[in-house]
């Protein structure tokens, strides 16, 4: 079993970390109003990996929360949610990168960026950059108007508002405090998360 932990993310950077079958992991946004980037791999298996298309797919809905799962490119579940404050997360746009930057905003030089911290993360367990796909962005707040086009507005979260997503399988994860101006309302905070070791959990 997993010990479990509680840790604090800095603002624009990220943490790796894994999870056992039952683990609960809780993000909490410890000031309000800040995303984050989460994506996983079947631990050992990293072939296997978080799907956006399959969780849209299965819920039949872009917006998941309490009671929906998050499942795997290989149609198995990777998480179910458990507890959600917020109940408005994106799952459609993928993290933020150098390359995102350069071409929306026309950034000069280097941008911290989610896409970069959760490669360093993996990085630890030996996943290479190229198999990160579109992360589950918690408290991330995308519309979606009638004719399809998107538009990314600020956090709906609360100082100490959470999300609790149960692991369904052994997992490496990555987690991130965001770094998009436009994903956080023009700021950059931290991110607190805790794995809740299912060792510890009592059934009631």
């Amino acid at each position: 079993m997993t010990e479990s932990c509680k840790c604090r993310i800095p603002p624009q950077s990220g943490q790796g970390f894994r999870m056992k079958r039952g683990d609960v992991l809780r993000v909490t946004d410890p000031q309000g109003e800040q995303v984050s980037d989460l994506f996983a791999f079947e631990e050992g298996n990293p072939a296997c990996a978080l799907s956006s298309g399959r969780s849209i797919d299965y819920a039949s809905k872009i917006y998941l929360s309490t009671g929906d799962v998050l499942w795997s490119n290989d149609s198995r579940p990777m998480f179910t949610v458990l507890r959600d404050d917020v109940k408005r997360h994106d799952f459609l746009l993928t993290p933020c990168s150098q390359e995102m930057f350069e071409i929306l905003y026309r950034h000069k030089g280097h941008h911290p960026s989610c896409f970069e911290n959760l490669a360093n993360a993996f990085a630890l367990f030996g996943i290479e950059p190229a198999r990160i796909g579109t992360s589950f962005n918690i408290f991330m707040r995308v519309d979606v108007d009638p004719q399809g086009r998107v538009a990314v507005l600020p956090p709906l979260s609360k100082a100490g508002d959470c999300i609790e997503l149960r692991a369904e399988m052994d997992l490496v994860c990555a987690l991130t405090a965001c770094s998009a101006e436009g994903s956080n309302n023009g700021s950059f905070k931290p991110i607190d998360f805790e794995v809740l070791s299912s060792s510890s959990q009592v059934d009631v």
